[in-house]
């Protein structure tokens, strides 16, 4: 047990780390290239963001473990919106004036429609797969295509703060190289740590995914979203938000089950898929409602959020409690 504690522990440590190094060796690389701030924001930083949890989520389907890759996925949308955006918020209300995260916003209702219609059955394969990542794509398309046609936007010297300058073509490529080759080991290291847990406690994998392995990879972000903010970068916050739950909605689902035909558990579908759509809903409707105060977290808004968090935690330890 004490094993598989550290092994849990010292994996999120090894993924935060991994995961930023290799986001600023890609991003460093594609700037070296001649790639434009936006289209790095859109791609590398997004899927930067969401490369523990598509890990996370390969490794737990092959070790026949598929419902703590759906714990993960939910719970790392649940813990971002209700979390990090609820804490963030009480700290300095969040205003976002960037029109790519106005495009972005009905973007991620449309991706979490289409994942609700794929998981439904509680069976994913091929084609749910591929479905998922071909939509992933067409959004990333579409916001590209919008990046080069309006260049003047409030998100983007943010973004160009996020990218490291000082490294060169050679050693930001070698960065993103072993940054990635970490993030493999410690994703590995992460789940067999998470499944001895789960057993030795008699906890299904799927509660072990939503609790200690999404807040987990969501820790370092909220750390991040709270620096962000004392420098005033409420774009960016929202940002990486929206950006990683679209990820973690298309990709981190998508990518196993385009390899991997599995199910998963009815609770997660009855319970947790719900949550996650009520807090997306939720989160659109603050951002947008009332008019006078669009596009604008206010701190009584993040309590709410924040507040919708807490109670779900409470009902999963609730359940948890009583079923054993």
């Amino acid at each position: 047990m004490l094993l598989s504690l550290l092994a849990v522990v010292g994996g999120l440590v090894l993924l935060a780390w991994s995961a930023d190094h290799f986001v600023d060796g890609a991003s460093a690389t594609a700037q070296n290239l001649g790639v434009s701030t936006l289209i790095i924001g859109i791609t590398i930083i997004g899927f930067g963001t969401s490369a523990p949890e598509i890990l996370i989520a390969l490794f737990a389907v092959f070790d026949g473990t598929p419902d703590l890759a759906i714990g993960n996925a939910l719970g790392s949308n649940i813990a971002n919106i209700g979390l990090i955006l609820g804490v963030t918020a009480l700290v300095i209300p969040i205003t976002f004036t960037s029109k790519l995260l106005q495009r972005e916003f009905p973007l991620l209702l449309l991706a979490s429609a289409l994942v609700t219609w794929v998981i439904w059955d509680a069976q994913l394969g091929l084609y749910d797969g591929g479905l998922l990542l071909l939509l992933l794509a067409g959004i990333m398309t579409y916001l590209i295509r919008f990046s080069r046609q309006d260049l003047d936007d409030s998100i983007e010297p943010q973004l160009d703060q996020e990218i490291r300058h000082d490294l060169s073509t050679a050693k930001a490529l070698a960065w993103t190289l072993v940054a990635l080759a970490v993030l493999v080991g410690s994703s590995k290291l992460l789940v067999w740590g998470a499944v001895n847990i789960a057993t030795f406690l008699g906890i299904s994998e799927l509660v072990i995914g939503l609790t200690i392995v999404a807040i987990g990879t969501s820790l370092p972000e909220l750390a991040a979203s709270l620096a962000g903010a004392r420098k005033g970068e409420l774009d960016m916050i929202m940002g990486n938000i929206i950006g990683s739950n679209l990820f973690n909605t298309l990709g981190v689902i998508g990518v196993p089950a385009l390899l991997v035909d599995f199910s998963i558990s009815p609770v997660a579908i009855t319970r947790d898929l719900p949550i996650m759509l009520g807090l997306t809903a939720l989160l659109f409707l603050m951002a947008y409602l009332p008019r006078q105060q669009c596009c604008v977290l206010t701190r009584f808004k993040g309590a709410i959020l924040l507040s919708g968090f807490v109670l779900y935690q409470g009902l999963l330890y609730y359940q948890t409690l009583t079923a054993n």
